[in-house]
C-alpha cells in the first residue's frame, strides 16, 4: 500500500507541476481570459470526444459490453450515494449557495482531473472505464445537475427540463460515445490516418487540462479560499466520503481490478469545474462556486494520492 501511495503521489505531483505551468503563464498574463475560454472549448468539444472514440476502438465482444454495462451501474451507484446523502447537507445556507454546494458535492471533475489521473495511475487499459464514467457523468450533469442547480427557483420549470434533456442527449461526451459505439457495435475499424489523428489529439489531453486548471486557480484569491467552513465540508464530502462509500459498496461485487480502481479514483476527484460555469449560467452564487472549485482542486493534491493508492491496493 505504501508503495502504491508513493507511486500515485508522484503521478499526482507531476500533474500538479503541469498545473503550475498554467498558473505561472496566467499570472504573467501570457494566457488571457479569451485564450482560456478557447482552450476549454478545444478540450471539451474536440479532445474529450477523441479520447472516448479511441477508447471504444475494441473488438466487439460480449465480455467488453458486459464490462461497459457494469461500469455504468457502478457510476449510477456512486450518484445514488452522493445525491441521497448530499441532500442532507447545507440546510441553513441561502438557496443560491445551497444549490451550488450540493451540486459541487456530487459532480466530479473527471474531464479535467479524472482522465489524466486514470491514465497516469492505471494506464490505457483503464480508459474504457473512464470513458463510460465520463459519459454517465455527462448525462447526469445535464439532467439531474441542471434540475439541482435550479432547485427552488420560481422559473426552474419546463424550460430547464427541456434544456436538460436536450443537453443530456447532445453533449461532447455523449456524441463521442455515439460515434465510438457505432464502430464498436459494427466491428468496423477507422482508417489508420484518422485513428492516428485521434490518438495524437488525445495525447494532448492531460497537459492541456492541467494548464487550464492552473490558469483558473491563478484567478482565485488563494487566502480567501481557506476561510469558509462550508467549502471544507463540501470538499471532504466529495473527496473523502464519496470515494470511501463507493469503494465499500462496490468491493463485495469483486469487479475487475482496473474497473474497481478507476471507479474509486474517479469518485475521489475534486469538485467539477462546470460547477462555476453552471452557477454563472443559472444565476446562482458564482463567488462560492469559483472558490469551491479552486479549494477542492488544491486539496486534491493531498487527498487524491491517498484515494488512488487505496483504490489500487483494494483492486
Amino acid at each position: 500500500m505504501l508503495t502504491n501511495f508513493f507511486t500515485v503521489g508522484q503521478q499526482v505531483w507531476t500533474l500538479f507541476l503541469m498545473m503550475s505551468t498554467g498558473f505561472i503563464l496566467r499570472k504573467m498574463k501570457k494566457i488571457s481570459g479569451v485564450t482560456l475560454t478557447q482552450l476549454i472549448y478545444i478540450l471539451l468539444r474536440v479532445i474529450v470526444p477523441c479520447i472516448i472514440i479511441t477508447s471504444l476502438q475494441l473488438e466487439r465482444d460480449f465480455a467488453v459490453m458486459k464490462e461497459m454495462g457494469v461500469t455504468a451501474l457502478a457510476v449510477l451507484a456512486y450518484f445514488a450515494i452522493g445525491i441521497a446523502t448530499s441532500n442532507l447537507l447545507f440546510r441553513k445556507q441561502p438557496s443560491d449557495q445551497r444549490a451550488v454546494l450540493r451540486f459541487g458535492a456530487v459532480y466530479p471533475n473527471n474531464g479535467f482531473m479524472g482522465i489524466p489521473l486514470v491514465l497516469a495511475c492505471l494506464g490505457d487499459g483503464a480508459m474504457l472505464y473512464a470513458a463510460i464514467f465520463l459519459v454517465v457523468v455527462s448525462i447526469m450533469q445535464w439532467t439531474h445537475g441542471i434540475i439541482a442547480i435550479n432547485a427552488g427557483k420560481p422559473d426552474a420549470g419546463e424550460r430547464s427540463v427541456k434544456k436538460a434533456i436536450k443537453n443530456a442527449l447532445l453533449n461532447p461526451g455523449t456524441v463521442g460515445f455515439y460515434i465510438g459505439f457505432v464502430f464498436f457495435a459494427t466491428n468496423l475499424k477507422m482508417p489508420a490516418p484518422v485513428m492516428n489523428t485521434l490518438d495524437l489529439l488525445g495525447d494532448v489531453y492531460s497537459p492541456l487540462a492541467m494548464i487550464i486548471i492552473g490558469a483558473q486557480i491563478a484567478d482565485a484569491d488563494i487566502l480567501s479560499l481557506f476561510r469558509q467552513k462550508q467549502l471544507y465540508i463540501t470538499a471532504a464530502f466529495k473527496q473523502i466520503f464519496l470515494p470511501v462509500m463507493t469503494g465499500l459498496v462496490l468491493y463485495p461485487f469483486h469487479l475487475p481490478p482496473l474497473m474497481f480502481a478507476a471507479c474509486v479514483i474517479l469518485a475521489g476527484t475534486p469538485v467539477a469545474a462546470v460547477t462555476a460555469m453552471f452557477a454563472h449560467e443559472y444565476g446562482r452564487d458564482e463567488f462560492t462556486a469559483a472558490r469551491l472549485v479552486s479549494l477542492s482542486t488544491l486539496l486534491s493534491l493531498l487527498t487524491l494520492p491517498v484515494v488512488a493508492a487505496i483504490a489500487k491496493g483494494m483492486g
